[in-house]
């Protein structure tokens, strides 16, 4: 008696993401994710096997963590920059790149350069151009805190430093704390009773801050969409804008605590000094804390990240509606059953990103794609 035929085998088809490469049984699963994943062109890319990341720490687990990914981290450590993550070209290349994209640390102005009642203030190199022909221009803030109450815990704005795109300094001076100062806090800050001597009042500091940032604009084109007015870097920026007692628009406002590609994975911040060794290549904050160091580390950061070349988007007009609108892409206009017909090729160009990618700074903001931003000429570390 012939034995029975085999039964036919049944093929699973699986759905693969575009951008993350995860698989699902069900169409409907895989168009649910790309509605909560928000994958565009701004993520993070793999430069071997094209996969998009939450934020470049996703993406360097996944070419040099504990699991890496093989073939990846294989290239990678022949032709991949530790910093920019990059793959260079040609091996032959990756130690050229790697003393360009490794930057020498900047000098510290220490206390020597302001003397009290005397404020650094010379914004000669700042540019009053129209940001919607050459982009906004950005500039760089740092604080340093002292303490003030019983315990030295509330936090008083002692020293502000402002520097320009080209880090040069444009204002930079101690600031009179409105209330008495119990804590120095000398061995982080180097701040001494004697420097806050007829240092200037903090409603004069502020003053002058808002008129570097505002740039004779008006406040309601500074709402809608900035206008002249410059953008403003820092590292959590928040906590220096409360100790200032000053409001600015979120929508100008470049924070390297927040920008999700500068993240670790579960959305909590780094340190300015992780980043700025992780990224740039040198170290900070190793004996006290000085306002010009940082300002430059995070002009530096934010520069790097402007500086990434994407697919042009199309984009508004205004700024602030990436701020004030929930980030509607096309699937809130789709119905289910129109995008389960779709490709996962298809689904990803209809994807934005949960967050305004700061490459968007370097372009025209007509809608049309922009210039290319290229790198400052920053000092480079000696091989």
């Amino acid at each position: 008696m012939d034995s029975e035929a085999d039964p036919p085998k049944i093929i699973a088809t699986r759905h693969k993401c575009a951008a993350c490469y995860k698989q699902y049984k069900k169409k409907e699963h895989l168009v649910e994710h790309m509605k909560v994943s928000y994958h565009s062109v701004h993520q993070p890319k793999c430069g071997i096997c094209q996969k998009h990341c939450k934020s470049f720490e996703s993406l360097r687990e996944h070419i040099t963590g504990p699991l890496p990914k093989g073939h990846c981290s294989k290239i990678f450590a022949e032709r991949g920059c530790d910093l920019c993550l990059k793959i260079i070209d040609s091996p032959a290349a990756v130690s050229e790149h790697k003393r360009m994209c490794c930057l020498l640390a900047p000098v510290p102005l220490g206390n020597a350069r302001v003397h009290s009642g005397e404020p650094v203030l010379d914004t000669s190199s700042l540019s009053n151009g129209d940001a919607n022909i050459r982009g906004p221009e950005a500039v760089a803030m740092d604080c340093e805190m002292v303490g003030g109450g019983s315990d030295g815990t509330l936090e008083l704005c002692a020293r502000v430093c402002l520097i320009d795109e080209d880090e040069n300094v444009i204002f930079h001076t101690y600031v009179q704390p409105q209330i008495p100062v119990t804590d120095y806090r000398y061995e982080i800050t180097g701040i001494k009773e004697e420097h806050l001597h007829d240092a200037m009042p903090l409603c004069d500091v502020r003053e002058r801050i808002l008129e570097i940032l505002y740039n004779g604009e008006s406040l309601g084109r500074l709402r809608l969409d900035g206008g002249r007015a410059r953008l403003l870097v820092g590292h959590d920026l928040d906590h220096d804008l409360d100790c200032l007692r000053m409001n600015y628009p979120d929508h100008l406002l470049r924070d390297t605590a927040k920008y999700r590609p500068l993240m670790k994975t579960n959305l909590v911040s780094h340190s300015l000094k992780y980043l700025t060794r992780t990224y740039l290549g040198y170290d900070i904050q190793s004996t006290e804390h000085d306002p010009y160091e940082d300002s430059v580390s995070v002009m530096r950061l934010y520069k790097r990240m402007r500086g990434q070349d994407h697919p042009a988007e199309v984009v508004g007009k205004s700024i602030a509606s990436f701020y004030t609108q929930n980030f509607i892409s096309g699937f809130g206009s789709s119905r289910p059953t129109e995008l389960e017909k779709m490709t996962p090729e298809e689904l990803f160009e209809i994807s934005r990103s949960s967050y305004r990618c700061w490459c968007l700074d370097s372009k025209q903001l007509t809608g049309a794609e922009g210039r290319g931003a290229e790198w400052a000429p920053w000092p480079q570390r000696n091989s």
